[in-house]
């Protein structure tokens, strides 16, 4: 796996069924189940559960990166098609990766080979957020940057074909991982959010907790109405 270290940054503040219009902010506390938009992707039940911290996904064997495209339990929900250019998208994850390369991710998806991701994965013994963007089962590695806790809030602001990725600890300001510029609409499928777990070990029994899902439109001026 290719490691990159970005210390700084420079950023500032487009084959599944279509997304519908929305006007308001989609939100998910995963506390209470989830809404029929959700889908998975080679589901295995008993490697989901809900619970009053939200979503807890089992970390499986299984790979996304690369040509294997075989974990289970991907999450999809459509981005309603008025917002694919201008949208604002959040998540936190808990997880405590103990094998390399282990993850959970928020993921801009395409299809099982095109797709951009951030998450939580441990290299070399450190947890960091790693960002990275595959074309046709091609990765790349955007960002490698150490983060030492479990709970981490993961960001995605797309405008136009320019999808910038950040991150921060519950309570303090967003900062930078990376961006990058996202394929034409016209050489993939429709633009799906995605939530995927993978690289970990059979019967390890390591969960990762997803919580505070929210997408939102983002306005002329490039804000979103979701909050800080």
């Amino acid at each position: 796996m290719c490691r990159i270290l970005l210390c700084s940054i420079g950023l500032i503040a487009a084959w599944l069924p279509s997304a519908t219009p929305a006007a308001e902010p989609i939100t998910k506390s995963f506390v209470d189940g989830m809404s029929d938009q959700w889908r998975w992707v080679r589901e295995n039940k008993a490697g989901w559960k809900f619970t009053q911290d939200g979503l807890q996904v089992l970390i499986e064997p299984g790979n996304m990166w690369g040509k294997d495209n075989d974990a289970k339990n991907v999450l999809l929900h459509p981005i309603p098609d008025t917002w694919k250019e201008a949208v604002d998208v959040r998540v936190q994850i808990t997880q405590a990766p103990k094998k390399r390369w282990e993850q959970a991710n928020l993921v801009w998806y395409y299809s099982d080979s095109t797709m951009v991701k951030l998450g939580l994965e441990l290299e070399n013994g450190t947890t960091n957020i790693v960002m990275g963007h595959e074309t046709n089962d091609r990765a790349r590695t955007i960002a490698i940057i150490p983060y030492p806790a479990e709970t981490v809030q993961l960001r995605f602001v797309v405008k136009g074909s320019q999808l910038l990725g950040q991150y921060r600890q519950p309570g303090t300001d967003w900062k930078p991982v990376g961006k990058t510029t996202l394929p034409s609409q016209t050489s993939t499928p429709a633009p799906h959010v995605s939530l995927q777990f993978y690289m970990g070990e059979a019967d390890s029994n390591r969960w990762a907790t997803v919580s505070n899902f929210q997408m939102s439109p983002l306005s002329e001026q490039g804000t979103s109405p979701a909050h800080n």
